[in-house]
């Protein structure tokens, strides 16, 4: 019988390659041929360490049995199979590399989950919170990343269309262009204290509306946030007017002493329902943004996307009960936040109200 020299056809493959399963069949032929390890080596160009293995990993053993004078004999056989081989090496396979961690944390996914969606907690949050307060041994909390990459691939009952603040993100567009204002209303922000815009000081606040329907008669939100603890305070006021804007800062002109501790300042937007602003409270001061600069209230914006994700845009004000205002605004105000090593921007701001005291 005329042999083909097969080193030829195995000098290309990848160095410390697995044996293929046409390379196993090749072992297998050459076997029932009566060929030796060692020379079935040589062919493939491999080590014979590689093939004893292999063969030994393949070979099964085969039961006879043989009726002769009414007597039986049996016999057992080995013989090595190319296909047995392949599927304990599939099987090898699979059970290789490390355990999945989300297997091993199920309890953690389940309250994640539940916070996710019936709380409206962001998966940092989940993560941080879950740190913080040492809810779960620390081997059993996962990083932010792998939990969004666990959402990503559907191990999670939270889908990305429940993370609202995700399928919104865009890019930031690095390029800001201030105007310079048309309408003065009171002192620009550009006179406003360093101290403000690094938050270092408690008691500065930035207002703005939030509008549900784009009519006149619809009442919208009067939001209030602290710069340095986040601190929210949303009031239901009957439109956008500057009429309605005092009546719903009411609240400063009352209890005045305690009030201007805790109100020092207040930056606004140029809108035409804050041109009265400045003549509201005689101990705050007021500074107004430039036009068309919503970073310059960006605690206000980022505060705002909390409250969309309970009322939509295009939501009427006027169906949403003072009792589910308030009920958001102490969501809002119950979030932990990664800013504050996952406290909430309540326990922050009473913080800075006993400090307050205390002097």
């Amino acid at each position: 019988m005329t042999h083909i020299n097969y080193t030829i056809e195995f000098t290309e493959r990848k160095k410390n390659s697995h044996l293929s399963l046409h390379e196993m069949s090749l072992i297998q032929a050459w076997k029932i041929d009566g060929h030796s390890n060692r020379e079935i080596a040589r062919r493939l160009n491999r080590a014979p360490q590689t093939i004893n293995n292999a063969i030994k990993k393949g070979t099964v053993k085969q039961k006879r049995i043989i009726k002769s004078n009414n007597k039986t004999y049996t016999y057992y056989d080995e013989k090595y199979f190319a296909l047995t081989n392949y599927e304990v090496y599939i099987n090898n396979r699979s059970s290789c590399g490390r355990r999945p961690k989300y297997i091993d944390i199920v309890e953690f996914l389940k309250w994640a989950d539940n916070k996710m969606l019936k709380d409206k907690w962001s998966p940092d949050v989940c993560v941080g919170y879950a740190k913080a307060n040492r809810l779960f041994p620390s081997s059993e909390i996962p990083s932010t990343k792998s939990l969004y990459n666990w959402i990503n691939k559907s191990l999670m009952k939270t889908k990305n269309i429940d993370l609202l603040e995700k399928v919104k993100r865009k890019n930031k567009n690095s390029t800001r262009r201030t105007r310079q204002n048309k309408k003065k209303l009171g002192i620009s922000i550009e006179e406003r204290p360093d101290k403000i815009q690094t938050r270092e000081e408690f008691g500065h606040w930035e207002i703005d509306t939030v509008i549900g329907k784009k009519k006149k008669t619809d009442p919208v939100l009067l939001t209030l946030v602290e710069r340095k603890t986040r601190y929210e305070k949303l009031i239901k006021i009957h439109g956008k007017t500057p009429d309605a804007v005092d009546i719903g800062l009411k609240f400063l002109k009352d209890n005045a002493q305690l009030n201007k501790e805790i109100f020092k300042s207040i930056t606004s937007d140029n809108g035409s329902e804050f041109s009265s602003l400045s003549e509201l409270a005689e101990y705050v001061d007021i500074y107004f943004c430039h036009p068309y600069t919503s970073w310059e209230r960006g605690t206000s914006e980022c505060q705002h996307k909390l409250i969309r994700r309970f009322i939509q845009k295009g939501t009427s004000i006027e169906e949403v009960s003072k009792e589910k205002i308030y009920r958001i605004n102490e969501w809002m105000n119950n979030l932990p936040r990664k800013i504050f090593n996952y406290k909430t921007a309540k326990e922050e701001f009473i913080k800075e109200i006993k400090q307050l005291k205390s002097i």
